[in-house]
């Protein structure tokens, strides 16, 4: 649901702006979007050719010339700029880029998928080549080489490029500035430089903010202290000496008031801290300690293995072995049965083959399709339910950054597609399995918490995890095992 805006909004003319949804009818044509991104390069060798006939008749020495042949020049600039004259090849190049060079220009567009869709519209803004884009998660639906692809003509674009994303390899790549919407001690933050130098910065501002926050709170524990019980003591033990007794009551009455002093100072310092104090950091995404032992002699065999499984036209797997605390990450084209195999050993699909279970052990799985029983049943009661009274209390919800404390007491069936995923995945989380197969596990996630769930993807824990991921970033840090998956042509 869009909002307006309060403050004033400056936009260059022709701004590019690439959305979730393609802003064209179903019944248009691949070839009508592409004449529509190439109208202005066409319209400007148009002028051109019409002002350069016009200079040619007209003489120098004419009052109208100078006026002309600032306006080519004018159109000359933006014509380069847009790479006029290249327009036509870069379409083509461009189309070959995103996957859709073999598409048919004659074809409709509604007999494209959401994804072909996607990439039609990127595709049409980086054949216009507007002074400046805006884009929307514009790795949606991209595999690698289009993505890397994508980069590439960004890089060169000499305009301005704003974009939302969750895709650290691509903010990597393509960013000079990252501002940050995060939770954050003063606010929003812009840093300078790619997602790796943020990374850095944003290390370094957390473990200030942890700073402050414990110092500020060994402060105030000090000062409660001071208000409630230092302040009050002035030489304990010690009685008026003898030589003391004629004036003591006189130092009696001021001691009392260094005493009435000190007790307001402490209170008042105290008050103001209180009302100023620094917020406590988020906690960063863990799974939760959970007990998993099992017997000596049960930890010889594996949780799971697979010998010849089969699933007729998704997948193909002469053997697999998963043990206790292994870290396996799947990768492969679309196509390559990535999904199937976590629902085979997640016990949710049934395949030709031998899959031999080891008795007892539990498993937990994050389908890419979020599916949960009762939808009118609240965020807070869902998960409450589901992990148990007890563990919900030791691990609030709120507490693992993944819900936000507003959306708690919300029904199920009103959280988005994202929401719904982000609440399954805080369910495991918070009760790791005894062996975890999540699928695409950084959708739907924010940069900040995508780190987070690596990094605890990455730690030696009693439950074996199963990654299937497309993420990039994630792909080309992961240090546990890997396999990959070949399409199944049978």
């Amino acid at each position: 649901m869009w909002t307006n805006p309060t403050g004033s909004v400056s936009r260059p003319d022709g701004l590019g702006f690439l959305q979730q949804e393609m802003p064209f009818d179903a019944g248009s044509t691949i070839a009508a979007v592409l004449d529509e991104a190439l109208r202005e390069a066409r319209e400007d060798l148009s002028e051109l050719e019409r002002l350069g006939e016009e200079l040619g008749r007209l003489p120098e020495g004419e009052p109208a010339h100078q006026e002309l042949l600032s306006a080519y020049g004018r159109r000359l600039e933006q014509a380069q700029d847009r790479e006029s004259w290249d327009a036509d090849r870069r379409a083509a190049l461009v189309l070959e880029g995103l996957g859709l060079g073999a598409f048919g220009h004659d074809r409709p567009l509604g007999s494209l998928s959401g994804g072909q869709r996607g990439r039609l519209a990127l595709a049409a803004l980086l054949v216009r080549r507007p002074p400046a884009l805006l884009l929307d998660e514009p790795t949606n639906h991209l595999d690698d080489s289009a993505a890397a692809f994508l980069e590439e003509q960004l890089r060169g674009l000499p305009g301005a490029v704003v974009l939302a994303s969750h895709d650290r390899a691509f903010l990597d790549a393509v960013c000079t500035d990252v501002i940050d919407l995060d939770p954050a001690v003063d606010g929003p933050v812009r840093y300078g430089g790619n997602y790796s130098a943020y990374l850095v910065e944003k290390r370094a501002e957390r473990e200030h903010w942890e700073r402050r926050y414990a110092e500020e709170q060994q402060e105030l524990k000090e000062l409660r202290h001071s208000a409630g019980v230092t302040a009050r003591r002035v030489a304990p033990d010690r009685g008026p000496r003898d030589n003391e007794k004629m004036g003591y009551g006189h130092r009696a009455g001021r001691v009392e008031s260094q005493i009435s002093r000190r007790v307001r100072n402490a209170t008042r310092r105290l008050e103001e801290l209180q009302r100023a104090q620094v917020p406590e950091p988020p906690r960063p995404l863990r799974f939760a300690a959970w007990e998993l032992a099992a017997q000596a002699e049960e930890r010889q065999c594996p949780l799971v293995s697979l010998e010849g499984v089969r699933v007729a036209g998704r997948l193909v797997l002469d053997e697999l072995e998963v043990a206790e605390t292994d870290r396996l990450l799947v990768t492969g084209g679309n196509g390559a049965g990535k999904s199937t195999l976590l629902a085979v050993l997640a016990g949710r699909l049934s395949a030709a083959g031998e899959v031999r279970r080891r008795p007892g052990p539990t498993v937990g799985l994050l389908a890419q399709d979020t599916v949960f029983e009762r939808l009118d049943r609240t965020v807070r009661d869902t998960y409450e339910l589901s992990v148990g009274p007890e563990r919900a209390e030791k691990v609030p919800l709120g507490s693992l950054g993944l819900r936000h404390e507003m959306d708690l007491d919300k029904a199920v069936g009103q959280l988005s597609v994202g929401q719904r995923r982000r609440l399954a995945l805080a369910l495991l989380v918070a009760r790791p399995p005894h062996l975890l197969p999540l699928d695409e596990p950084t959708n739907h996630l924010s940069p900040r918490l995508c780190d987070e769930l690596e990094e605890a993807l990455g730690t030696d824990g009693p439950e074996a995890i199963v990654v299937a991921s497309h993420d990039r970033w994630l792909r080309r840090r992961w240090q546990g095992r890997e396999l990959r998956l070949e399409p199944d042509h049978e």
